[in-house]
C-alpha cells in the first residue's frame, strides 16, 4: 500500500474523480437548465377537473400541470389549503397553470390532489397566447367579425379563427413597423429640430450671429418642423386605419366556469388545441414559440414575449467592449514587457494589475459611474450638446461607458495574458532578426507581436467570458429593464453609443427577482441563462477559432 501510495497513482485517480465529478455537475446543471428552459415551449396537454371546495362544493379547472409536490399536511395548511381532518400527514398537491389573469385574477393556483376529480383531456380545449394578460384556456364559441357572427361551434369556430389570427399578425407587424421605424424617425428629426432651434437662439445670445440670421434660420426651421409634423399626422391616420382593421373580429370562448368570455382577435398572438395535435403539429408549434423567443419583443413585464434586445445589446457590449480592451491592453503590455526598465516601480506596477484583476466588480461600476459618466459625459455635453441640456447626452448611462467600464475590468486579463505571450518568444528570434539588419522596432511590431498573436487572442476570449456574464457594474452604467429602442438604427450617426441596452445577465435578474408573476417568469429564467450561456460559447468559439488559425499561420511562417 505505502509503495502504491508512493508511486502517484492515488494522486492520479483522485484528479482524474475530481475532473469526472465536475465535468457531471457541469453537465447536470446545463441539463438542468435547457429541460427546464426551453422545455416551457412545448405544447404542454390541457387538463380538465372537477375540484371540490372546503365549503362542500366544487369548482372546475381547466389548464396545464406545471408541477407536483408531496408535503407535510401542516404546509398546506399553512398556505391556505383546507385539509380534512383523518388524512395523512403527507399529502400531494399540484400546480395548475389556469391562465385567463383577467377573469380569475390569478393564473397559477396550487389544489391539493385529494379534493381533484378524475382528470380529462378534451380534444377541444384551447391554448391562446396573447399580447396582454398572459395565457387564455378555454373553450371556443363563437367568432365575430363586427359584431355579426360569422362561425358557431368549435370545429367551424377553429377552422374561421386561424386566418384571421395571421391577418392580425400581419397588421400588428405593420403596426410596429410604423411605431418603432416611421414614426421612431420623425420623432428623432423632430427633436434634431428642436435642438436646432435652440442652437441659433443660444448663438444670438451670445453674439455669434444677429437677429437677421438668427430669424432665417428659424424660419427654416419652422417649415421643416411643419414637413414633419405633417408627416407625423400622415403616420398617425395609417396607424389608426390599421387599428379599425385589426379590432374587427373578436372570439367569444367559454371558460372554466361556465362563463363566455370575448378575446379580440388582435390581442392574439397564436392559438392552438394541444390535445388534439400530433407530433409533428407539436414540433412545429415548439420551434415557433423558441423563435419567438430569440427574435421577439418582451411583454408584460417580461415575464412574456423574446429576448431580442437583450441579446443584441449583450452582443453590442461586447464588441464595443473588445474594441476598446484590446489595442489598450495589447499597447500596456508590450510596453512593459519590450520597453520599461526592469526594476521597483516596475514590479510594483505589475502587482497593481494583479490586484486590479481582483477588485470587485461592483467597484468598478460605481467609478464607471462617477469618471465616465458625470465626470467625461458631463464634460461632452457642455462641450458638444449645449443645447440639450439639462436633458443630457452623454452625461447619462449607455452603451459606451456600460462597455468602457467592463473594459477597465478585463484590462488585467489582457495584458496579463498579452505578457505571458510575448515572454513566450525565444531571444533567438530577436537576435536573428537583429543581426539581420532590422531595427528593435520592426523587430517588435513584424517578428515578436504577430507571433504573440495567438497569446493575444486567449486574453479577449477571457475578458469575453467575463465581460458577458457581469451584471452589478452595469445595472450603473448603462443597462435598464426595458429599452424602447435599439443603439443601433437607420438615423444618423447610426450606431448610438448614449443610448440605454438591454443585456441578458440583467435581464435574468430582473425576470428572476423583480417579477411579479414569480410562476410565470421562472421558466424565461432557465431560458434566458440557457441563451446567455450559448451566447458565451458561440462568441468564445469564434475567438478561438480565430486565435487557432493565427497560431496555425504563423507556425507555418516561422518553419
Amino acid at each position: 500500500m505505502r509503495k502504491w501510495f508512493k508511486s502517484g497513482a492515488p494522486w492520479i485517480w483522485l484528479n482524474a474523480g475530481a475532473i469526472a465529478v465536475s465535468v457531471i455537475m457541469v453537465v447536470g446543471l446545463l441539463t438542468l437548465i435547457l429541460v427546464r428552459g426551453f422545455g416551457h415551449f412545448w405544447p404542454a396537454p390541457i387538463l380538465e377537473t372537477q375540484v371540490t371546495t372546503p365549503e362542500g362544493g366544487s369548482v372546475r379547472v381547466v389548464g396545464e400541470l406545471v408541477r407536483s409536490q408531496t408535503v407535510p399536511a401542516q404546509v398546506m395548511r399553512e398556505s391556505g389549503m383546507s385539509i380534512p381532518e383523518g388524512r395523512d400527514e403527507v399529502a400531494t398537491r399540484h400546480l395548475i397553470k389556469q391562465g385567463n389573469r383577467d377573469v380569475t385574477s390569478r393564473d397559477f393556483q396550487w389544489y391539493p390532489e385529494w379534493a381533484m376529480s378524475e382528470w380529462r383531456y378534451p380534444d377541444a380545449a384551447m391554448w391562446i397566447e396573447r399580447r396582454e394578460w398572459g395565457d387564455f384556456y378555454g373553450f371556443p364559441l363563437r367568432l365575430l367579425e363586427n359584431g355579426q357572427v360569422i362561425a358557431e361551434g368549435g370545429d367551424q369556430v377553429w377552422e374561421a379563427l386561424q386566418p384571421r389570427i395571421e391577418r392580425a399578425n400581419h397588421i400588428q407587424e405593420q403596426i410596429e413597423s410604423i411605431q418603432r421605424g416611421e414614426i421612431g424617425r420623425v420623432n428623432y428629426l423632430m427633436e434634431r429640430v428642436r435642438l436646432d432651434q435652440r442652437r441659433a437662439q443660444m448663438a444670438f445670445e451670445q453674439g455669434e450671429i444677429d437677429a437677421a440670421e438668427r430669424d432665417r434660420r428659424l424660419a427654416e426651421l419652422d417649415v421643416r418642423q411643419q414637413e414633419l409634423s405633417a408627416r407625423y399626422e400622415e403616420l398617425r391616420q395609417q396607424l389608426q386605419e390599421l387599428y379599425d382593421q385589426v379590432d374587427r373580429d373578436v372570439l367569444v370562448a367559454r371558460v372554466a366556469d361556465g362563463r363566455e368570455w370575448q378575446v379580440p382577435v388582435a390581442q392574439i398572438v397564436r392559438a392552438a388545441q394541444p390535445n388534439a395535435m400530433g407530433v409533428f403539429q407539436k414540433l412545429g408549434l415548439y420551434g415557433e414559440r423558441l423563435w419567438n423567443f430569440f427574435t421577439g419583443y418582451p411583454r408584460e413585464a417580461n415575464t412574456e414575449g423574446g429576448i431580442f434586445p437583450a441579446i443584441f445589446g449583450t452582443v453590442a457590449m461586447v464588441f464595443v467592449m473588445s474594441i476598446i480592451v484590446t489595442p489598450f491592453g495589447v499597447l500596456a503590455a508590450i510596453y512593459l514587457r519590450e520597453y520599461a526598465r526592469q526594476g521597483t516601480l516596475l514590479r510594483m506596477i505589475r502587482i497593481s494589475v494583479y490586484n486590479l484583476a481582483g477588485v470587485p466588480s461592483i467597484v468598478f461600476g460605481v467609478f464607471g459611474l462617477g469618471f465616465f459618466v458625470y465626470f467625461v459625459g458631463g464634460a461632452i455635453d457642455e462641450a458638444f450638446f449645449p443645447a440639450a441640456l439639462p436633458s443630457p447626452t452623454f452625461g447619462t448611462p449607455g452603451l459606451l461607458w456600460a462597455s468602457l467600464t467592463l473594459a477597465l475590468l478585463t484590462l488585467p486579463v489582457v495584458i496579463v495574458a498579452t505578457e505571458e505571450g510575448l515572454a513566450r518568444i525565444p531571444s533567438t528570434v530577436r537576435h536573428g532578426s537583429l543581426a539581420l539588419g532590422a531595427t528593435k522596432s520592426e523587430t517588435l511590431w513584424r517578428v515578436v507581436v504577430p507571433l504573440a498573436t495567438p497569446a493575444m487572442m486567449t486574453g479577449l476570449i477571457l475578458a469575453i467570458a467575463r465581460a458577458a456574464g457581469e451584471v452589478a457594474p452595469l445595472m450603473l452604467v448603462g443597462v435598464v429593464k426595458l429599452a424602447p429602442t435599439l443603439p443601433v438604427d437607420g438615423n444618423f450617426p447610426f450606431v448610438h453609443l448614449e443610448r440605454k441596452i438591454m443585456h441578458l445577465g440583467f435581464h435574468i435578474y430582473d425576470v428572476g427577482f423583480q417579477s411579479p408573476n414569480v410562476e410565470a417568469a421562472q421558466p424565461l429564467v432557465y431560458a434566458t441563462a440557457m441563451s446567455l450561456v450559448v451566447l458565451i460559447v458561440v462568441l468564445n468559439l469564434t475567438a478561438i477559432n480565430i486565435r487557432n488559425r493565427l497560431r496555425e499561420k504563423y507556425r507555418g511562417e516561422s518553419d
